[in-house]
């Protein structure tokens, strides 16, 4: 899913993506009851053959034939375009565990077929500011978990503590989180490597290596330029990377404990997180709920 917000009006995409069956899968003898119609932005599901398919219509949708570079250039390139604007952009993958939003937003970094939207999106907002000789440009990150609804600074070395949303100027943001600048698109993915080694992950019945939080990287790109006036004016864009918790049901996955507690409040803020894009997507909606989660709140 990518969002893009304008000074005039408020975009949400939805973007489907398709993976292929993975070897377990094919192994059981399991059959794909997924078809894809690219030109209408379909996605059929046909459990029989004698069945009548069920249509569900997307803005854009993928199989899984699809290439990173291909998702990359139709989904997020428009987006960081408008961030280096000036605009906020949020990129986020959602769905159950093990369909592949790791695999979309991260990839295989130093693969040059297989790196997702995240290298990509460093490496094309370096090369923009190269090629940009009338502005000055700075660009900082930060990089977030949100754990049983407690924040987490990834990029800390106290992480172990919560940190406070705050609300200022109608701006909401998150009390001492640590910032950093960055001058390349290595160091950007050096601050993205140091933080996901501190991310909360976890076995379940459906992924030995679960993402039990949401991930909020950020690249604050601000530029600078003198205008006709002869006076600075400038410019700040922000772009959200987000990788979600996996959503599934707790039957799914057998948790117990902690596991059990930590599905339950990943559930309850991605319920919320459908909620707002509802109310968003709603012309007749006149209350939109933010505050009810703290993924949503910083979103």
């Amino acid at each position: 899913m990518s969002k893009k917000v304008s000074s005039k009006s408020e975009c949400i995409k939805v973007v489907i993506r398709c993976r292929p069956m993975s070897k377990n899968e094919t192994r059981d003898g399991r059959e794909c009851v997924v078809n894809m119609v690219f030109d209408k932005g379909e996605v059929l599901v046909q459990r029989q053959i004698d069945d009548v398919p069920k249509v569900f219509t997307f803005d854009t949708v993928y199989d899984w034939t699809s290439r990173q570079e291909n998702v990359f250039a139709e989904v997020a390139y428009p987006i960081i375009e408008n961030v280096l604007e000036g605009y906020n952009g949020t990129i986020f993958a959602y769905g159950q565990t093990g369909t592949g939003k790791t695999f979309t937003i991260s990839g295989v970094p130093k693969d040059p077929e297989l790196k997702g939207i995240m290298p990509r999106t460093f490496e094309r907002i370096f090369k923009s500011i190269e090629c940009d000789s009338k502005k000055q440009y700075l660009v900082r990150a930060s990089y977030l978990e949100i754990y049983n609804e407690e924040i987490r600074d990834l990029l800390s070395k106290n992480g172990s503590s919560k940190l406070e949303l705050k609300e200022k100027d109608n701006t909401v943001y998150v009390k001492d989180l640590s910032t950093f600048m960055v001058k390349s698109p290595d160091d950007l993915m050096d601050v993205f490597n140091e933080g996901t080694v501190n991310r909360h992950v976890g076995a379940t019945d459906m992924n030995e290596q679960s993402s039990r939080s949401h991930s909020l990287f950020t690249v604050t790109v601000e530029s600078s330029e003198i205008g006709a006036d002869g006076k600075s004016h400038i410019k700040v864009g922000k772009l959200n990377i987000v990788d979600l918790a996996g959503s599934e049901r707790q039957s799914k996955t057998k948790a117990e404990g902690d596991r059990l507690k930590e599905g339950i409040k990943i559930n309850l803020s991605l319920s919320t997180l459908c909620h707002v894009i509802s109310s968003l997507t709603d012309p007749k909606c006149t209350f939109v709920p933010y505050r009810d989660s703290k993924l949503t709140r910083l979103l």
